[in-house]
């Protein structure tokens, strides 16, 4: 269909921060370099031939042999193909309009040669090449160290206890908290899912705050699967409850009641540091109350920095802490509760209930052994981050910043809309709202973030 093509642009490489996995049948592809061909063009129609070299696994992640893949898209035409050749000569896929699958996202060979993510209505999201990610410290991708640390990991089957890689993350994490007993779970939802359903039974309560994850942002799952009532509270400004508020709900043991049990106290809660002398006036309230302390420290390694003490330190008056090695530390997966040994015990009990035993889950432990081995003390990089990018957002027409607190900066825009638009064409993504807008710090970030989003906003 293309009559002596014409080359029109001399093949250049794309540039790609990360390689991106697709798949081919069951052969998983890491794309290493990209080549862009335009071989012709006319009033109609345009054609690209994308020239990429591979590796291939086969179904166990093991490397098989570096291929060729070419890749030959009619944006308006009816349907591309793609192939491999060597080895995997005739394993192809249809790509219908150009789109080539990747994961559950896709991705679009334009006319630029830029590679660009849609979402599942079709509509473009954002370049792959040069992309900021400022919507959480979630978002961060392990990094070749990392990586080397999960592939050569020891692994044994974890629900009987002789994975040595899980085993040696959880005595880690309990001796940096300075608790008796820890245990490795696939989230953070479900560590603090494992605490309140060991300290509280069918009927009990927990005291909670109204914005807190464990009330508002993991789904509910006390009330719906441990039948706990949560009592939540309103946070004052500075991100602590009211003690004295606290107080006056803990109900009396009268039948008409659910039995408080527990307080749930949350750090950082929106970046912002819980006080030392807070925590200990809470184990205080606590202990006079006969009730038990649990902390949601998914973010405790960013307060022990921001405090400058040791994570024990923050941990020491709560019976129970969760803390996550995904957010902040750059490990894929994974959060640690710690507790003492009867606590955890039951905890164990629990994760496997909700599905989160796990297997040969050493790969995934070795990633947080080394995300505590490198990256605790780093997220003070990050802290420093989030107070330039809120100097340079605050240059910007148009632009307030409300708040920087550790690796958190909140801001608003008079037209939020048009700022939201000017991020995306700048391949930049925040949270951002009609009313206050987040910007979330973290390892994965350039270090001119801040002069980025000035030019990005000032366009």
């Amino acid at each position: 269909r293309v009559e002596q093509p014409r080359r029109l642009v001399e093949p250049r490489p794309l540039a790609l921060d990360q390689p991106s996995g697709a798949h081919v049948g069951w052969f998983g592809l890491w794309w290493q370099q990209v080549w862009e061909v335009l071989l012709e063009r006319d009033d109609e129609r345009f054609e690209l031939k994308i020239r990429m070299t591979v590796i291939a696994v086969d179904e166990r992640g093991r490397g098989v042999e570096r291929v060729e893949l070419q890749v030959l898209a009619e944006l308006l035409g009816v349907t591309s193909e793609c192939g491999t050749r060597n080895r995997f000569e005739g394993c192809h896929q249809r790509i219908d309009e150009g789109l080539y699958r990747v994961r559950k996202s896709k991705i679009r060979f334009c006319h630029t040669g830029q590679l660009r993510l849609l979402d599942r209505s079709g509509n473009s999201r954002i370049s792959l090449a040069a992309m900021i990610d400022l919507r959480s410290d979630t978002v961060t991708r392990p990094g070749p160290e990392m990586r080397e640390a999960m592939a050569t990991a020891v692994v044994g089957d974890d629900v009987w206890g002789d994975d040595p890689t899980v085993t040696a993350l959880e005595v880690k994490t309990a001796a940096l908290l300075g608790m008796d007993d820890a245990v490795f779970v696939p989230s953070g939802t479900q560590s603090n899912l494992c605490a309140l359903l060991a300290h509280c039974a069918r009927g009990e309560e927990y005291i909670v705050g109204q914005t807190a994850h464990t009330y508002k942002y993991e789904a509910g799952g006390a009330a719906v699967l441990g039948s706990i009532q949560p009592q939540p509270i309103e946070f004052s400004p500075n991100g602590t409850l009211d003690l004295d508020v606290v107080a006056a709900k803990i109900k009396v043991d009268d039948p008409h009641f659910a039995r408080t049990r527990l307080l749930a106290l949350e750090n950082t809660v929106h970046g912002k540091v819980l006080a030392q002398s807070y925590c200990a006036d809470a184990r205080s309230l606590v202990d006079e109350h006969g009730l038990s302390l649990h902390l949601d420290g998914a973010r405790i390694w960013n307060a022990a920095v921001a405090l400058g003490v040791e994570p024990a330190a923050v941990a020491e008056p709560f019976d129970s802490v969760s803390v996550c090695l995904s957010k902040g530390l750059g490990a894929p997966v994974g959060s640690v509760l710690a507790g003492s040994t009867e606590l955890i015990s039951s905890a164990r009990r629990w994760r496997k209930m909700l599905g989160g035993g796990m297997r040969q889950a050493g790969i995934l432990a070795a990633a947080g052994i080394y995300a505590l081995d490198h990256h605790r003390d780093r997220v003070a990089e990050d802290h420093e981050m989030a107070v330039a990018i809120g100097e340079a957002l605050a240059s910007v027409p148009g632009t307030k910043v409300t708040d920087v607190n550790t690796n958190m900066v909140f801001a608003t825009f008079e037209n939020h809309e048009d700022a939201e638009k000017k991020l995306a064409k700048a391949n930049v993504l925040a949270a951002v709202a009609p009313e206050t807008s987040r910007f979330v710090t973290h390892l994965d970030l350039p270090k001119d973030t801040p002069e980025q989003l000035v030019e990005a906003l000032s366009a």
